[in-house]
């Protein structure tokens, strides 16, 4: 069974997760794949968040191809939950593809980069299934559920949530699920495990640069 960089040996001590508590686990939203100078708003972005972190793709109209192809074909959620993984990882090429100087990295790699990089999300799922608590193969889960299941095997400090809506900072959960700004299983996986801090930023109000500004 492979191991996740961030755990607990023999004596109960987590020695990997010190050194990684200082990363932040950036979810990119679909909803914002057409907004204008994506890549710039970012780069601004996480250059004053640290410097550490993983970008994680959201689903966007890749997974929303799945979704309709569930409706007419009856795929299953078992067969869609896969096929929607796949289009996270063609995602993270997009986000690669707009901030090139960031690689993609397959897990668990992506766990041990001392500076910013994309997450591979196919890779880190398929590494999740050899666990018990894994992730359920369900609608439910979707990218935001995979991203807070990657900030807590990594002991991140922060997952913040890009999208294209605002949530208050004392956020209810479960009220929050059922508004659709998170997915159906986040509040319960947020309650069970060892959790980060997280907040929801509507991406959409944060101004482009005046001029490309490279990563620091």
């Amino acid at each position: 069974m492979a191991a996740w960089p961030c755990r607990t040996n023999a004596g109960g001590v987590r020695p990997q997760c010190d050194r990684l508590e200082s990363m932040i686990i950036v979810k990119v939203g679909g909803s914002l794949f057409d907004l204008s100078r994506l890549g710039d708003r970012l780069r601004v972005f996480i250059g004053g968040l640290g410097p550490r972190g993983l970008l994680f793709p959201g689903g966007g109209p890749a997974a929303d191809a799945f979704r309709a192809l569930d409706r007419a074909q009856g795929l299953g959620e078992e067969a869609s939950h896969w096929l929607a993984i796949r289009a996270l990882a063609i995602n993270a090429q997009f986000l690669r593809a707009l901030l090139a100087e960031l690689p993609v990295l397959e897990w668990p790699r992506a766990g041990e980069w001392p500076g910013w990089a994309i997450a591979e999300p196919l890779s880190f799922a398929l590494a999740d299934e050899e666990h018990a608590d894994h992730l359920p193969h369900t609608w439910d889960v979707t990218s935001d559920s995979l991203a807070l299941r990657l900030a807590q095997v990594v002991g991140a400090a922060e997952l913040v949530l890009l999208k294209s809506v605002s949530a208050p900072e004392k956020a209810d959960w479960r009220q929050l699920s059922q508004a659709g700004v998170v997915d159906g299983h986040f509040p319960q996986l947020l309650e069970r495990k060892r959790s980060p801090r997280v907040r929801v930023l509507n991406f959409r109000e944060f101004a482009a640069p005046s001029h490309p500004t490279p990563l620091p």
